[in-house]
């Protein structure tokens, strides 16, 4: 099988056809995002390997509907946020929203445990918080995933555990729907009381898809070609 495959590349290279590799792509550039980061959120979400397109990034002078105009009905996205903090220590956190962002939906609220996938994740103190499940003693305090109006940026929780405003320059953390309920109050970015002010200084929003596997005939086939152009190349030199 494994000559099959090679033979199938080499066709597919001998036609100008890129070959399937391993890992995901990432479209469309990032300056927050490298391969060993896009790495990391793959292992978090725990789908296989993704490919991620960058459908906004935060410029000067942008606001809430900015972002809602890239970033609504894309499907599931990655948001990752460049923050600084008051004592100016900076921070790389975000959230994965399995539903696509909106402008007019509220609440985007999960009633039931196989709904809660969203989760909040920090790259600076590598930590992740997921939805706290309906199991909890206060079955509801993890039901609402993601609000969604025109003049907000994302927003993960009712806490809310990861806030942008509509000016798109500040964010806050008030962990209550996501991680440990026993945290309740602290923020994901830098472990502080009761949601205090960040900076927001760069933010980039990713839309996510698997990448597609090469199907065996595909690659049969492709190795079949390559072998008889080899043997009409071969009959061509005895000739």
């Amino acid at each position: 099988m494994k000559t099959i495959i090679a033979a199938g590349a080499a066709a597919l290279a001998l036609a100008g056809v890129a070959a399937p590799t391993a890992g995901g792509n990432l479209f469309g550039g990032s300056t927050l995002v490298d391969e060993d980061r896009q790495a990391q959120l793959e292992r978090w979400l725990g789908a296989g390997e993704l490919n991620l397109t960058n459908v906004y990034t935060l410029q000067p002078g942008d606001d809430a509907s900015d972002f809602h105009a890239g970033a609504d009905g894309r499907g599931a996205t990655f948001a990752i946020l460049d923050v600084t903090n008051a004592t100016g220590a900076r921070y790389l956190v975000g959230g994965y929203n399995p539903q696509s962002w909106a402008s007019d939906d509220g609440w985007h609220e999960t009633p039931r445990d196989f709904q809660r996938t969203a989760f909040l994740f920090n790259f600076t103190d590598p930590a992740v918080y997921r939805q706290i499940p309906s199991t909890y003693v206060l079955p509801s305090q993890g039901l609402r995933q993601t609000y969604n109006e025109l003049g907000f940026g994302p927003v993960f929780g009712s806490g809310p555990d990861l806030f942008v405003n509509d000016r798109m320059d500040a964010a806050l953390s008030w962990q209550l729907s996501y991680g440990n309920p026993d945290d309740e109050g602290l923020s994901i970015i830098d472990r502080s009381v009761r949601g205090q002010l960040v900076s927001l200084d760069a933010m980039e929003i990713f839309a996510i898809s698997p990448v597609p596997e090469p199907g065996p005939w595909a690659l049969l086939l492709a190795g079949l070609g390559v072998a008889g152009l080899f043997a009409r190349n071969r009959e061509r030199t005895l000739r």
